[in-house]
């Protein structure tokens, strides 16, 4: 029932963001981070519960493992949304954890057998750090899709709708910038921890598990992305559709991979 109630705040704040981008009125957003901030308290908290009963991160099948991702989600956002003040970016997060909470609560908590696999440090941080990073990288995405939004309203100088609501391309593309680095940052000390664990689990740090290389595919993309940024000056429309293939890729590392190819990951989105 807690995570119904959670679901139906997200959903709120989903109509309030809503409404706030077609109406334009601040009380709208106000009311939409509201609502999504007292839906992760109250989610993070029966999820930190959870964890504390039974000394094992709930990441053990699908219903467990898609909720996780609609908690960092939402949390990356809220932290994001604090520093950059990019109110507009809630009409994709809200939204995307909605549906995500919606999957979760779809599909059944089926019970896994407990035991040491699921009982390491090494493998809470690395659930830890790899779902913020893919919250983050969430986000880049909806900054891209944003940018390239605002890009042609301006290229084509239609003034109408979308150019009214969206802010600058500088602030879209630098929101979508810190996205990546926190993403990045994250998914790579994800990786490091993953190994550890594999290590520990398996006897070997790399076993070319399916998800394995397109996590390693993942991280390739979005290091080349910083690297060309850094030292090419990519930026804008070019770090905004590298920002929306890698996400693509992600969604394939996440659900393609568990469901379409074998692995020891599959264990932990059984469903």
């Amino acid at each position: 029932m807690t995570l119904i109630a959670v679901l139906i705040l997200y959903f709120l704040s989903t109509l309030c963001y809503v409404l706030y981008f077609a109406i334009q009125k601040e009380h709208f957003q106000k009311t939409g981070f509201i609502l999504i901030l007292i839906g992760f308290v109250i989610h993070g908290g029966q999820t930190l519960m959870a964890f504390v009963q039974t000394g094992e991160m709930p990441a053990q099948n699908l219903h467990q493992t898609l909720s996780i991702a609609a908690l960092s989600l939402s949390g990356v956002f809220l932290i994001l949304r604090s520093r950059l003040n990019l109110k507009i970016l809630g009409t994709f997060a809200a939204p995307l954890v909605t549906i995500i909470m919606i999957a979760a609560v779809k599909f059944p908590d089926v019970a896994v057998a407990s035991g040491n696999i699921f009982k390491s440090i090494w493998l809470t941080g690395h659930i830890i750090t790899i779902f913020i990073g893919e919250a983050a990288f969430s986000l880049a995405f909806g900054a891209g899709v944003l940018y390239l939004i605002q890009e042609h309203a301006i290229k084509t100088k239609k003034h109408g709708y979308f150019f009214k609501r969206l802010p600058s391309l500088e602030l879209i593309d630098q929101t979508g910038y810190l996205c990546i680095i926190v993403g990045f940052t994250a998914i790579t000390i994800g990786l490091a921890t993953g190994m550890v664990y594999a290590k520990m689990i398996w006897g070997r740090f790399w076993s070319w598990d399916p998800k394995e290389v397109w996590s390693g595919i993942s991280w390739l993309l979005y290091a080349v992305l910083l690297h060309e940024r850094l030292t090419v000056g990519w930026r804008g429309r070019r770090s905004a559709i590298m920002a929306i293939i890698g996400f693509i890729v992600l969604l394939f590392t996440f659900f393609g991979v568990n469901m379409l190819l074998e692995g020891h990951h599959g264990k932990f989105t059984t469903w």
